[in-house]
């Protein structure tokens, strides 16, 4: 059968990427507890095609993927990235893993326990100029209490839920649950799936008694990951999603080395 991807093409113009996104497949990424967690990715993979080819080989990304399927972790990723470039005959190959990652949380007071799910992604690359790159994201929900409100209200504080994503480059591996924690300590309070009223009462409490502005938020999570040798680059951002106001306030935080992987 003619192989149209095979054909020459003459517009002399290299495709920086090329292949597939948004497909949805059942992945095992590694979890700190329990050994291992089965959850459902959106991928998507990705390779450069060079000047004279005019076309690539969209059903070798997804036969690829399948050989992987059965545990995501930093070694498969470079695999994937090594085998995507072999098989595609290409210079440069990207991945991107996205997925809810879920965690058992106890409410404060009961010790009710249930399920918080956490959107987390990994991007992997591999080029001429940079052999090896990853980045791990997680998006972690956060309440947050108003410090100005708290300062000069009578009654109470307006407080909202938030979102803090933290993007982190690193040497060793980095357990998603790690950077939940880290993220968790440094709001107001942090978001539970169940909650009595007990546990009600204690996380209002708790996030009154440690108010915070999304500047603090982003800085006393860039203040732990300085500090922290293992990681080489981070960025934070915080969104809190205003009570009082029809916008979101944010903050966004850089920093690091981007070369010294």
């Amino acid at each position: 059968m003619i192989d149209i991807q095979k054909q020459r093409d003459y517009r002399n113009i290299p495709i920086d990427k090329v292949g597939i996104k948004n497909l949805r497949y059942p992945i095992k990424v590694m979890d700190k507890s329990n050994g291992v967690q089965s959850t459902i990715a959106t991928i998507g993979m990705f390779v450069d095609l060079p000047h004279q080819c005019k076309g690539t080989h969209m059903s070798r990304f997804v036969e690829l993927l399948n050989l992987f399927r059965e545990q995501v972790s930093l070694d498969s990723i470079d695999n994937i990235l090594e085998d995507m470039k072999t098989t595609l005959g290409a210079q440069s190959s990207h991945i991107e893993i996205t997925f809810p990652y879920f965690v058992e949380k106890e409410a404060p007071v009961t010790g009710c326990k249930g399920l918080m799910d956490y959107i987390c992604s990994i991007h992997g690359s591999s080029t001429p100029e940079r052999d090896r790159d990853m980045v791990l994201k997680v998006a972690v929900p956060i309440t947050s209490v108003c410090p100005c409100s708290k300062e000069i209200s009578k009654y109470g504080a307006h407080n909202q839920r938030g979102e803090v994503l933290v993007s982190t480059r690193f040497k060793r591996l980095i357990w998603i649950e790690d950077m939940i924690n880290l993220v968790e300590g440094c709001a107001s309070c942090d978001v539970y799936s169940v909650l009595k009223r007990e546990d009600e009462k204690a996380v209002t409490e708790r996030g009154y008694e440690n108010p915070k502005f999304v500047e603090d938020v982003v800085r006393d999570v860039s203040q732990i990951l300085n500090d922290d040798e293992n990681i080489t680059w981070f960025s934070v951002s915080a969104e809190n999603f205003e009570s009082i106001h029809n916008h979101s306030a944010y903050a966004y935080i850089e920093n690091g080395d981007r070369t010294n992987f």
